[in-house]
């Protein structure tokens, strides 16, 4: 219970993220660069920001009450380090009058979980909460993911 009311607090003050100097500065990408466990809005986005250096996972509904929503959060919050290990920046969309540019592109009815590539190629939709376990095996599917955890493996030290 405490957990979701967390998530309702903090969708809540997510229009207000940026009151402060230093966040108000900062582009979504340095937010990510600096935190990759941060969570980012989507009106401040620009999905070709994270071309080449993130996956974007997009979670809309048409409210942060909406269950789907905070089950969906409730997921990946207890899994932000598996996530942040492939490279996954995650936005949230609540607020279907804004409008933003992912919406507009990705054109969301009710809740949806999107997982964008590196290459900004839509992967996954899916309309109904998705465990993080999950979203990564799809994601350790890819032929780049592969690619990076052959780099890993190769690197020295």
């Amino acid at each position: 219970m405490k957990k979701r009311l967390a998530i309702l607090a903090l969708a809540a003050l997510m229009p207000f993220a940026g009151s402060s100097e230093a966040v108000e500065d900062a582009s979504p990408l340095a937010r990510w660069e600096a935190d990759h466990n941060v969570i980012l809005d989507a009106r401040d986005i620009s999905i070709s920001d994270f071309h080449w250096l993130a996956r974007p996972v997009v979670v809309f509904a048409d409210s942060p009450a909406d269950p789907r929503y905070r089950q969906q959060m409730d997921l990946i919050l207890d899994r932000m380090d598996e996530l942040a290990e492939r490279d996954v920046v995650v936005i949230t969309d609540t607020d279907p009058a804004s409008q933003s540019g992912l919406r507009q592109r990705l054109r969301p009815r009710g809740f949806m979980l999107v997982l964008i590539g590196k290459d900004g190629g839509v992967k996954l939709r899916k309309p109904v909460p998705w465990d993080v376990r999950e979203i990564s095996r799809s994601i350790d599917k890819f032929p780049l993911r592969q690619q990076e955890i052959r780099d890993r493996r190769a690197a020295p030290g």
